[in-house]
C-alpha cells in the first residue's frame, strides 16, 4: 500500500500545469517514507532480532546451567486438587497427576514433596523426571535454543512492522496538516472573493 502511494506521488512530479507546489511536497513525502521504510524497518528488525537472540540465548545457556533434570520417585497418589476437581474444567495439564515423590537434588540433599507426575496411573515406586535447581528446589523447565531463536524472529519482525508503523503514522501526520494548511489558504482566498462573486466589474 505504501509502494501504490509512493508511486502515485512520484507521477505528481511529471510535468505538469496544474501541479501545486503541496502535490510535489506530498510526492516527496511519500519517496520518504517509502525509503525509511525500506531502509529503516530491516535494519531495526535486525537490530532488535539480533540483540533478543544474545539476549535469549544467553538465559538459555544459564538456565541449563542451573536447572537440572533429576529421577522422582512416587511415595503415593495425592488427591486431585481442589481447583481442578470439577471435570467440565479439564484441560491438557490433568494428563498430569497429583502425588508424593522423593528426589535427590544434585547437591545430594534429599527432597519429598507433591509434584505433578506425567504418569497416567501413578503407583508408589514408579519414576519420572523433573526439573530442579542445585540445592533440590522444583523449577520450570528451561528455555530451548530454538524456542528462543522462535522469540528473537518475531522480536525481530515485530520491531520492524512497529518502524513501518511508525514511519506510515508520520507521513499521514505530515499529509494531515498539509491539507489543513492547504484548506485555510482556499477560505482565506475565498474570504477576500466572495464579497465580489458573480458581480462583474466590481473593484475595477
Amino acid at each position: 500500500m505504501q509502494a501504490v502511494r509512493a508511486i502515485r506521488g512520484l507521477w505528481r512530479w511529471r510535468r505538469n500545469p496544474l501541479c501545486r507546489a503541496t502535490d510535489l511536497a506530498e510526492a516527496w513525502v511519500a519517496l520518504a517514507a517509502l525509503v525509511l521504510i525500506l531502509l529503516a524497518a530491516p535494519v531495526a528488525g535486525s537490530l532488535v532480532g539480533g540483540a533478543a537472540q544474545d539476549a535469549l540465548q544467553r538465559s538459555v545457556r544459564e538456565q541449563h546451567e542451573a536447572r537440572h533434570l533429576v529421577t522422582a520417585t512416587v511415595v503415593r497418589k495425592l488427591d486431585r486438587s481442589p481447583l481442578d476437581a470439577d471435570p467440565e474444567t479439564s484441560t491438557g495439564r490433568d494428563l498430569r497427576n497429583r502425588v508424593l515423590a522423593d528426589w535427590t537434588a544434585p547437591d545430594g540433599t534429599a527432597h519429598q514433596g507433591p509434584v505433578l507426575a506425567s504418569l497416567k496411573d501413578p503407583q508408589q515406586g514408579d519414576e519420572f523426571r523433573i526439573w530442579t535447581d542445585r540445592h533440590g528446589q522444583m523449577v520450570a523447565r528451561p528455555l530451548d535454543s530454538a524456542t528462543a531463536s522462535t522469540h528473537a524472529v518475531l522480536a525481530g519482525f515485530g520491531a520492524a512492522l512497529a518502524v513501518g508503523a511508525l514511519v506510515e503514522g508520520g507521513r499521514r501526520l505530515i499529509v494531515w496538516r498539509m491539507v489543513r494548511r492547504r484548506y485555510a489558504r482556499w477560505d482565506q482566498a475565498w474570504d477576500k472573493a466572495g464579497p465580489d462573486w458573480g458581480r462583474t466589474g466590481t473593484g475595477s
